[in-house]
């Protein structure tokens, strides 16, 4: 029996997206999305809110649509799914630190920025706009990060 290891992420972009060109023409789309959490704290009554970064990846054949690039812009609200996992660096102190990451296979565009939208934080939702990736037979190792 076949097993789903995926996630679904609502969030908002950080950072526009960057693409690098990995070996073996294979192209890699990060930005980072960040999820809101918020609760009531019941003792003070206070709003709190906790925000958990997750920094994504889409990966491309050399040659394939990576239009979605230019939808993926700080500000803007998506749909993440994709599998994920965490990885393990050393900071600049020394420390070791880890981070959750996302393989994304699927992007919503929720609500999109437009150069006025940035000027006026006024947003309008577009829940049309859909994009899949699909890397079939490909596998990663880890001299491609």
């Amino acid at each position: 029996m076949a097993t789903i290891f995926e996630t679904r992420l609502i969030g908002n972009i950080g950072k526009d997206a960057l693409m690098k060109t990995m070996d073996r023409g294979i192209i890699a789309i990060n930005f980072p999305v960040a999820h809101n959490k918020n609760w009531k704290d019941k003792r003070t009554g206070e709003v709190k809110t906790k925000t958990t970064w997750v920094n994504c990846t889409i990966w491309k054949r050399e040659g394939s649509n990576i239009r979605i690039v230019d939808f993926l812009k700080r500000g803007t609200m998506v749909e993440i799914i994709g599998t994920p996992f965490s990885k393990a660096f050393q900071h600049e102190d020394g420390s070791i630190r880890s981070e959750i990451r996302l393989n994304v296979s699927k992007t919503n565009i929720l609500r999109p920025v437009s150069r006025e939208d940035e000027l006026s934080e006024d947003l309008v939702d577009n829940d049309d706009d859909s994009y899949e990736t699909s890397m079939d037979g490909f596998s990663m190792d880890e001299h491609d990060f």
